[in-house]
């Protein structure tokens, strides 16, 4: 039974030849199928792989990869174009070196730190006009800083000798048998011409020691000639070095600073009471501080001005910007919050509460106090020079260099950085500001884009790039044209700063 049952449902051999021909088919394309399907998701998945190795592994903000906006943000650090522009000091063909002489010069140094840097490179000129021997100048121990730091305790004093012993001959003390003879006691005259220390040589034959009295603005700053100027290049940015322990702390500082932020604007605030005093200018002050200021500007006798109108003052653009005026024009400028700005200048005046009208708007802001240790500031406690020494270096490596008012330090500061490869140096020009900051206090203009706009295309030429050096005002005549001249350390080109011929 069960045999036949088989029999009857066994298939014919036709029919299984065809029924394994047709599953080898239907595998061949199942295989056929599966392979193709590898192939595309292979391909897929590699495709992936390439565009996720393309991307940077971590992806800045869409925002920030704008070319224009990163354009913008480079504009406000980037340095302004030298156009080929370098220092050149060495002497001409015609110069004639050092000569030894019997004769000396002695000098008392006066002013701030910066003042007597400019005197003592022009008594290095005018010992080599002279043929003298110069003696390491007296510094000012009986201004208004009272600092009593010799020449050595701020500068280099043995770099100073040997880089200059072309030049002129140059000893720490004068000679102990020449103390007691009669010296010739001369103040020259300010921004004087060859000419006259020509004239001077004359004393050479009934003194053995000329000493001066004062060394600031001694010599003109144009018409000198060529090796004249590039001797005092050469002593101002070649030979007066910082002691080892200044410049080696003030190299800490800026270190510190570059931890800190990485890049930092030096913000030379000159709103301490002596120079608010001094220029007369109490815009922003109570009745009281101004008062106070009027005592002491009175009560200073070699301030020869006593009685100073403040409102005419500020409108012609001769008052230091406040801290209120400089975050209004940082932020015109276009500077972030988070900007990192070191506070270049000695004890605001008012304190906190008026820096607090710069820090609300920057409140990234450092000081030395803030950068350095009560204990590694001890040494410069009650030294005022080697105090300004540390924010000079500060200032020279800063990116960007703000002064809010055209003393002795900003145009030391701003003439080095020039002399160092055009570093960017912004000039607030101060009476056109004053007008923009007036009408925003009138409601006449708002903060926002129209001032940045305004602020922008009034310093578009003040960014410290290659120009010759400004001379006299038209129509001031005499010598009083001289003290309109823009100052020979303040832009030392053409004479110390060349262009390459290629």
């Amino acid at each position: 039974m069960v045999n036949r049952s088989f029999a009857q449902h066994r298939i014919p051999s036709t029919s299984r030849f065809l029924l394994r021909k047709s599953s080898r088919f239907a595998l061949t394309l199942c295989l056929i199928f599966i392979f193709a399907s590898s192939i595309f998701v292979f391909l897929f998945c590699t495709r992936n792989i390439l565009e996720d190795e393309q991307k940077p592994l971590f992806s800045k903000p869409e925002k920030f990869q704008s070319k224009s906006e990163l354009k913008s943000v480079d504009h406000l650090w980037n340095a302004p174009s030298s156009y080929g522009f370098h220092p050149c000091v060495k002497p001409t063909s015609r110069y004639e070196a050092a000569q030894t002489s019997d004769h000396y010069i002695t000098v008392r140094s006066n002013g701030g730190l910066n003042q007597m840097r400019a005197g003592i490179s022009d008594m290095v000129a005018v010992a080599h006009i002279l043929n003298g021997t110069l003696v390491i100048p007296q510094l000012d121990k009986r201004s208004f800083w009272h600092d009593t730091s010799a020449f050595s305790d701020i500068f280099d004093e043995n770099h100073f000798i040997k880089t200059l012993q072309n030049d002129v001959k140059i000893v720490k003390e004068l000679p102990k048998e020449l103390e007691f003879i009669p010296h010739a006691r001369k103040h020259f005259t300010s921004w004087s011409g060859f000419g006259y220390y020509e004239e001077i040589r004359r004393l050479w034959k009934d003194y053995q020691v000329i000493h001066v009295a004062k060394s600031d603005s001694r010599l003109a700053n144009n018409d000198l000639p060529l090796d004249i100027q590039r001797l005092r290049c050469r002593a101002m940015y070649e030979a007066l070095h910082f002691a080892p322990p200044i410049e080696n702390f003030g190299k800490t500082l800026v270190e510190r600073l570059r931890l800190r932020g990485g890049r930092y604007i030096a913000l030379h605030l000159r709103y301490e009471k002596d120079m608010l005093s001094f220029t007369g200018c109490t815009y922003g002050l109570t009745r009281l501080e101004a008062e106070e200021l009027k005592i002491m500007r009175e009560k200073t006798p070699h301030w020869k001005i006593k009685n100073i109108n403040s409102t005419e003052q500020r409108i012609e653009g001769l008052c230091p910007l406040t801290p209120k005026e400089v975050g209004i024009f940082l932020q015109a400028l276009g500077y972030l919050p988070s900007t990192l700005i070191y506070i270049a200048a000695g004890e605001i005046y008012g304190g906190d509460t008026r820096l607090s009208e710069l820090s609300s708007r920057f409140p990234n802001i450092v000081t030395k106090e803030t950068l350095a240790t009560e204990e590694e500031l001890k040494p410069f406690t009650n030294h005022a020079s080697q105090s300004a020494a540390l924010d000079y270096i500060i200032s020279i490596e800063s990116d960007v260099f703000i002064p809010t008012y055209s003393g002795n330090m900003a145009r030391a500061v701003e003439g080095h950085r020039r002399y160092l490869g055009h570093r960017k140096t912004i000039t607030p020009e101060r009476k056109g500001l004053v007008e923009l900051f007036d009408k925003l206090e009138k409601g006449q203009l708002t903060e926002g884009s129209s001032l940045s706009d305004h602020v922008l295309r009034m310093h578009k030429n003040r960014q410290g790039g290659p120009r010759r050096r400004r001379g006299p005002q038209a129509g001031i005549k005499g010598r009083a044209r001289f003290r309109t001249e823009e100052s020979f350390y303040e832009n030392p080109y053409p004479e110390c700063i060349c262009k390459s011929k290629q």
